[in-house]
């Protein structure tokens, strides 16, 4: 038995899309630890976007994500019907309010990694050991703080605690929070600037105007902005956090997919309209 080239990219694509999906639930996992030491008394519906942005953001990227790969690929020209088009639009449109609203969490995630305050007559970390103080790794990683780690996560002398939040960071820790907090906020700004530019594209796919002037624009602008997601990626890779790291190496591979799935969609269609001009 052999498998066709087509057939192995198909399984390949659909294998990036499935760990995608599984990345929901390992930023879930990741921020339900965290969230138990933000907001101890329970997360409420306010609270949800600070407590889960990267798991909410995610979840509406993947459906986002399916939407594309429907309109673009899996479904053919005659079976867009109008209750089709309006529940992949409607769909999308639900999607895009989750991924604002989950942008908007990323804001106030660098805002609160902002608000620190010093801890006076702390100099020493192991001075805190009884207090149930936690050690922030990241905004969503924290380390208790005990007796037989207190002297290897910091040689400070002087230490930040962050507002309601029993955490405290030294100063390079603090900077490298705000680093990825500021990562974070752009990459959210970028993916919605290319899903903005995808949009436009589809649309004028579907009326056959995704040439000239429109392409090269498109082009230039996407380039511009799958580089900059490229450079939150290395820089997430270079920090260490490997979940983010994978999660954005994996959405710069899906969306190629669906480059792609325009640019053969586009091909499909001049092949059209010449085989109906030498009829």
């Amino acid at each position: 038995m052999t498998i066709s080239r087509g057939t192995l990219f198909q399984f390949f694509k659909y294998s990036v899309y499935v760990f995608l999906a599984m990345n929901v639930y390992w930023f879930f996992a990741e921020e339900h630890l965290a969230a138990r030491l933000q907001f101890p008394v329970g997360v409420s519906l306010l609270d949800m976007i600070e407590a889960y942005a990267a798991t909410i953001d995610t979840a509406a990227w993947v459906v986002l994500l399916i939407m594309f790969e429907l309109e673009t690929y899996v479904l053919e020209d005659r079976q867009f019907t109008p209750t089709v088009t309006w529940t992949l639009h409607g769909l999308r449109a639900v999607c895009y309010g989750f991924i604002v609203y989950a942008f908007y969490g990323y804001i106030v995630n660098l805002v609160s990694a902002q608000a620190v305050t010093p801890l006076a007559g702390v100099s020493d970390l192991c001075l805190i050991v009884a207090d149930q103080w936690s050690y922030a790794i990241d905004f969503d990683e924290y380390i208790e703080i005990t007796a037989a780690n207190c002297h290897a996560l910091s040689s400070a002398d002087s230490f930040l605690r962050f507002e309601n939040i029993p955490a405290v960071v030294d100063a390079p820790g603090l900077a490298a929070i705000i680093g990825l907090a500021w990562i974070d906020v752009i990459n959210a700004a970028v993916w919605l600037l290319v899903v903005l530019v995808l949009e436009v594209d589809v649309r004028l796919q579907e009326h056959n105007r995704y040439e000239g002037l429109a392409l090269r624009t498109s082009t230039v602008i996407k380039v511009i902005l799958y580089s900059t997601l490229l450079f939150a990626a290395v820089y997430w890779g270079i920090k260490g956090d490997f979940v983010d790291f994978w999660d954005a190496l994996l959405w710069l591979v899906a969306f190629i997919f669906i480059e792609l799935n325009v640019f053969d969609w586009r091909q499909e269609a001049h092949e059209e309209l010449a085989a109906a001009g030498e009829t």
